[in-house]
Parts: C-alpha cells; sequence; structure tokens
C-alpha cells in the first residue's frame, strides 16, 4: 500500500498469495535461488506480467515452496548480495530499462525469514532488463518478442491507461482511504456541501475517479487522487518523488543555496500553500509612483502562478526520479517539468496546449488552479509586457521542459537576443488579439519615445532578419507597416 507497511500487512499479504492454488503470471515463489542475472529478467517478465494482467504489483518471495506454497524460510539476503562490488538492487536499477520502482523486504512469518520483492507493473513501454524483454507465460519466464501477439497486446494495454487511471494504492479499508486522503480540501476546493457520512464521502470521491472499488470489495485510490489530494506524497511508493521541489540560490548562479525545501501534499490541496511559499521567495523590487515608494514582487503573480500549473499538470509522470522544480536567483525564475511538450516550444503562444493527464488538467481547471484551455501563456505574455520585463523562454532539454523569468530590464540592458524575442512575441500576441504589431505598438511595448522610432525599427530588422516575423501588406510604408508571425503567414 505505502513505503512504510506495517509488518502485519505485508505477513497477511504472503498469507494470501500462498493460498493460490499455484503461481500466477504476477507471482513467483522461490527458496534459495538468488542468481542476480535471473532476478533482474524475472523483474522484466512480472513488471509486464503486471501490466498485462491489469496489476499494480508483481512479488518474487523467497522463503515458499513453489509446488506446496509451505512457508519454509530461505537464507538469501539482498542486502548482503554484491556483483563485484555493486550492491545487488543498485546493479539491477542500472540494467533495467525504464528505472521503475521496485523494493526488496525482509519479513518474518511463522518464525521463519521470508524476503519478498514487490516489483510495479510497467508503464508506458516494456520493461528490459539487458536490453531485453521478458514476459511470463504462465509460471514460465520467456523473451517478449518470442511472443508477438501477447507483446501487441501489452502495448495497446500502454496505449489504453493513462497515468490518472492507473492504481496508486490498492485494497485499502475505508478508514486508509480517509486517513491517505485530504478529503475535506476536495470538498472546500469545489465548494461542495459535506457528506454526513464517510459512505457519503467515499461514493463521491469515486463518482470523480479518484478512488476506485476493488476487485476484493475494499478501495483503490486512483494515482489521480493520490497527486491531487494526498496527504503525505510520501505515502505513495510511486509518487513519492514527483513532490514540487523549491530553491531559492544567492545569486545568478547555483553557488550558493539560501533555502530548498520539497512539498510533501497533493497537487491540488498543496497548490496554494505552494504559491504562498514561492512568493514570500520572491525578490522585491523598490518603485516610485506618485511620489510614494513601494516594494512589488520581480515577476508577475499571475505569471508565476501561470506557470508552476503548466509545470505540474503538463509534466510526464512515466518519467522515474524527477519532479516539477522551481529555482529563483537574483535575476530570473526558472521552472522545469520532466518530460518534452507535446506542442513545439515556440508555439506555445497560439496552439492550445495538449496535455499528457487531461484528467488532471480538467480537475486542476474545475478548482480555479489555471486559466482556461488555452489561455494560459498568452496571459503570461501580457504580463510580463505590462511589468516591461524581458520576453519570457521556453526551451527544452533531454527529457525536460523549462521555462524562464526575467528580472526587469531597461530596454538599453537588453541585448539583442532579448529584444528580438520580445519583438517575436509581441507579434504573436497581437496576432492571437486579432490585431498586428506595428512599430507603434513595439514602442509602446519596450516604452521607446515616439522621437525614437528608429530603434523600434531596428529591433523590427533584426527580428525580420531572423525570419521570426513577415510584413502583413509589404506595399505599406515603413511607417505604417504591419507585421506578423511567422506561422501566421
Amino acid at each position: 500500500m505505502t513505503v512504510d507497511r506495517p509488518l502485519e500487512y505485508l505477513q497477511s499479504l504472503i498469507r494470501e498469495l500462498c493460498q493460490l492454488s499455484h503461481e500466477t503470471e504476477w507471482i513467483e515463489f522461490k527458496v534459495d535461488n538468488e542468481q542476480p542475472e535471473a532476478i533482474g529478467e524475472y523483474i522484466s517478465a512480472l513488471a509486464n506480467a503486471a501490466a498485462y494482467c491489469g496489476k499494480v504489483h508483481a512479488y518474487i518471495i523467497w522463503g515458499i515452496e513453489n509446488n506446496t506454497h509451505k512457508i519454509v524460510g530461505t537464507k538469501f539476503n539482498p542486502l548482503e548480495k554484491k556483483i563485484g562490488s555493486e550492491e545487488l538492487e543498485s546493479w539491477l536499477l542500472r540494467l533495467l530499462n525504464p528505472k521503475i520502482n521496485f523494493k526488496f523486504f525482509d519479513i518474518e512469518i511463522d518464525d521463519q525469514r521470508v524476503v519478498m520483492l514487490e516489483v510495479g507493473a510497467a508503464f508506458r513501454h516494456p520493461v528490459q532488463f539487458k536490453n531485453t524483454e521478458y514476459i511470463r507465460i504462465g509460471s514460465y519466464k520467456k523473451k517478449l518478442k518470442d511472443f508477438p501477439e501477447k507483446e501487441r497486446e501489452l502495448w495497446r494495454i500502454f496505449d489504453r491507461i493513462p497515468f490518472e487511471k492507473e492504481v496508486a494504492a490498492e485494497h485499502l479499508t475505508a478508514e486508509d482511504v480517509l486517513f491517505l486522503l485530504d478529503y475535506p480540501a476536495y470538498f472546500d476546493l469545489l465548494h461542495l456541501p459535506f457528506p454526513e457520512s464517510s459512505d457519503g464521502i467515499l461514493n463521491t470521491l469515486c463518482a470523480d475517479e479518484l478512488i476506485t472499488k476493488s476487485t476484493s470489495g475494499k478501495w483503490n485510490i486512483s494515482n489521480l487522487g493520490a497527486i491531487l489530494f494526498a496527504r503525505k506524497l510520501s505515502d505513495f511508493s510511486q509518487l513519492k518523488f514527483k513532490a514540487v521541489r523549491v530553491i531559492l540560490y544567492s545569486r545568478e548562479n547555483k553557488f550558493t543555496t539560501i533555502r530548498e525545501q520539497v512539498g510533501s501534499r497533493g497537487y491540488a490541496c498543496g497548490f496554494e500553500g505552494l504559491i504562498g511559499f514561492v512568493k514570500n521567495l520572491l525578490p522585491l523590487n523598490e518603485v516610485i509612483g506618485q511620489a510614494l515608494r513601494k516594494n512589488v514582487s520581480m515577476f508577475p503573480e499571475l505569471s508565476v502562478r501561470e506557470l508552476i500549473a503548466n509545470a505540474i499538470i503538463h509534466q510526464d509522470f512515466h518519467i522515474i526520479g524527477t519532479a516539477p522544480l522551481i529555482e529563483i536567483y537574483s535575476n530570473r525564475m526558472e521552472i522545469t517539468n520532466p518530460g518534452l511538450p507535446l506542442v513545439k516550444t515556440d508555439r506555445f503562444l497560439d496552439s492550445p496546449p495538449k496535455s499528457r493527464n487531461e484528467a488532471l488538467a480538467s480537475f486542476m481547471r474545475r478548482i480555479g488552479v489555471c486559466e482556461e484551455r488555452g489561455s494560459g501563456i498568452d496571459k503570461v505574455v501580457i504580463q510580463t509586457e505590462i511589468f516591461q520585463l524581458p520576453a519570457p523562454i521556453f526551451e527544452t532539454t533531454d527529457e525536460h521542459t523549462r521555462a524562464i523569468l526575467f528580472a526587469h530590464k531597461d530596454l538599453k540592458e537588453m541585448d539583442k537576443t532579448d529584444r528580438i524575442r520580445a519583438c517575436y512575441m509581441h507579434a504573436g500576441l497581437r496576432f492571437i488579439q486579432r490585431d498586428f504589431m506595428t512599430n507603434t505598438t513595439l514602442r509602446e511595448r519596450f516604452c521607446i519615445d515616439n522621437k525614437n522610432s528608429a530603434i523600434a525599427s531596428r529591433i523590427i530588422k533584426d527580428t525580420l532578419d531572423e525570419k521570426l516575423i513577415y510584413p502583413f501588406d509589404s506595399e505599406s510604408s515603413k511607417k505604417y507597416m504591419k507585421y506578423i508571425p511567422w506561422w501566421a503567414r
């Protein structure tokens, strides 16, 4: 169920598995067989078989006779097992692709020592060990490529099941569910009346697919329910590394960290707390208006809120060991999420967003965490123009997407790249508002005095040279010429 499972739960689970009449595709019993290669192959086979059979986990249990399922104990100790100088668990993780969740448990049951390896079901694509995919056929371990029909069906299963519908914790009592989920926050955020009974609470959560009935008559918590409303994300083994991390640096680089904190709650019930925490860390600028001095945040709150929500919603949950990251520097703010975008970064402004996590995105919109579909990034760009900030940057790495907000710069402090990027985004913003960029609108964007229109003309020329904008009416005089972004041609 959770990372820190009680001993009684593990003992009960093993006894329940031993009651099965024979080994299944997702369970393997052993006594002392501890060959590392075989264990790695079994992890691949069991992970793929669990996905095929619709199970959350598969198991290898040492200390159980294969034929009788009698508990006889084992001498196998995974903590002491090494391959060369490398520990077994590290060696297995290195040779598995993708890096799935698995965990060894050392349990005493009926005065016998038993070792259980819990293996998470494969997701998105089959699990390989040493570049080979395995599957269970009955109680036998086979290469997946030798069974093309099973391979095709496995791929169909991966295509059918989105992350949100996968199970985060299974076979729970009603009390377990209410302990693990912050259900009061659910009713508060949706402005729903609070049910008078626990059955009413559970049925409402079930209707929103945050929990589902299990085959045993108990409850399963879906990934959607856990990632949104976990009291502690660390209670869910596959989600504990998905908590948002915030780091504050003292300068423009990572050399000195002032503060670092990792969130603990689900995204929905913890979002306002996260935004409040980030706001308190943001640097302040002193501005003077009508003879009054006041401190304002270096970055517009609406932009910060929208970009953090986007990072949460559009991340790829199937990338293991990484989560949304917010880094605050003295001159910029970087918001990074796992996964490459489904829309090209240079089309963020005009393209409706495509999300891997539609149920998550829909729920976050319902509770007002993010803007309506397709209206988020344009508001970010509008805010940077209003606050006279450099245009944001949207970029990708090998496995991540990053949005960067910059502190205020006067035009003379912006380099050529800054000016071109701002000009391109201004043209795109005007176009999606059913209007056009002109020399006049660009002067307003940069607060350029009318008598210095040549400065705006130079920025426009540089952006034209980069083929990021084009004249809409090329026969007009330059003074009145209209411009459109390259994708609007």
